[in-house]
């Protein structure tokens, strides 16, 4: 990970942190004292909108997710993108909107983080992105489904699917 993509993912997690502490003590009807959760991702899979190109669709690599409080997660972590090159990403999550369906928690937001390792886009260098997503989690199994838009020339648009197993 580069030197500055570090330093951007720390002030990330720092504001991230922050913003979750603060909500949480803020909210009067939202339950205190959460427990902490840890999920492990195997990598993001992409359905990419233009399928006359030759994109890689299955983008393994670890990440991680924690989960501050109810509605703040932070997730960081490496993989092949769609183009073959290594990409790395912190993001927080900001997920307000929530259901609980079929016995599973389902929530809303939207995810804002800084990635890096697409050629076509900064020179492969770091970029800023928010991406909206949906969240559905049993008690081991979750899923976090995304669209990425299409940029053109320099970003391939997607549906991503990140599948997630809770660790803690």
């Amino acid at each position: 990970m580069t030197r500055r993509l570090a330093t951007i993912a720390a002030v990330a997690f720092s504001a991230g942190f922050t913003a979750a502490v603060n909500a949480d003590a803020k909210a009067d009807d939202a339950p205190t004292g959460a427990p902490i959760s840890v999920w492990l991702s195997p990598g993001i899979y992409s359905r990419h909108f233009d399928r006359s190109k030759n994109f890689r669709e299955d983008n393994v690599g670890p990440g991680i997710e924690v989960s501050l409080a109810q509605d703040h997660m932070l997730m960081a972590g490496s993989f092949i993108n769609s183009i073959r090159a290594r990409t790395h990403y912190a993001a927080y999550q900001w997920r307000p909107l929530h259901w609980q369906i079929a016995g599973a928690k389902v929530s809303a937001g939207v995810a804002a983080g800084v990635f890096d390792g697409y050629p076509h886009y900064h020179n492969g260098g770091v970029f800023a992105a928010a991406l909206p997503l949906l969240a559905v989690e049993g008690d081991r199994l979750g899923v976090n489904l995304s669209i990425v838009p299409t940029i053109r020339d320099r970003l391939a648009g997607a549906f991503a699917i990140q599948f997630e197993l809770r660790a803690w």
